[in-house]
């Protein structure tokens, strides 16, 4: 009896154990036969980096560039330095230096460039769209300018 008992435990599939359907396969789930299913009418996609980058701009503000200062010193000091100089650890040991944020081609750049190279990444940079929030992208804009008018 103790045997059938524990032939039984660990009977949970996980989904990872599930038969998966190839989405070009025909399916007997559904009655259409598809396994790749449209969305319903009016399903309005709810993740906030569907909206544009820029209209979700937050309004300029003390707290904004203190959180800006964080996330810079976070993720993007490593290469660029702390005084966003081109001048961080990463370049101190042989990597490409990147530009400094002081040159008069990023003071003249407007800040949705910046959240694109955030975005999108740019020369040797990768994308940081995975690990920065969009809301994260327009605070560290808003440091990178704070750094560009502390530096004049």
């Amino acid at each position: 009896m103790a045997l059938l008992a524990l032939a039984a435990c660990n009977q949970n599939l996980t989904m990872s154990d599930q038969k998966k359907g190839d989405e070009w396969e025909r399916s007997q789930l559904f009655r259409n036969g598809r396994v790749v299913q449209e969305s319903p009418a009016g399903t309005v996609a709810t993740d906030a980096d569907t909206r544009s980058l820029a209209d979700q701009r937050p309004p300029m503000s003390l707290a904004l560039v203190k959180r800006g200062q964080q996330r810079f010193d976070i993720f993007c000091s490593v290469c660029h330095g702390y005084t966003g100089d081109g001048d961080g650890m990463v370049v101190q040991r042989g990597f490409p230096r990147p530009p400094s944020f002081h040159s008069p081609r990023l003071i003249a750049a407007p800040d949705q460039h910046f959240v694109d190279v955030i975005t999108n990444g740019h020369g040797v940079m990768y994308s940081y769209a995975d690990r920065v929030p969009v809301a994260d992208r327009w605070a560290i804009t808003a440091y990178i300018r704070a750094l560009q008018k502390g530096a004049r």
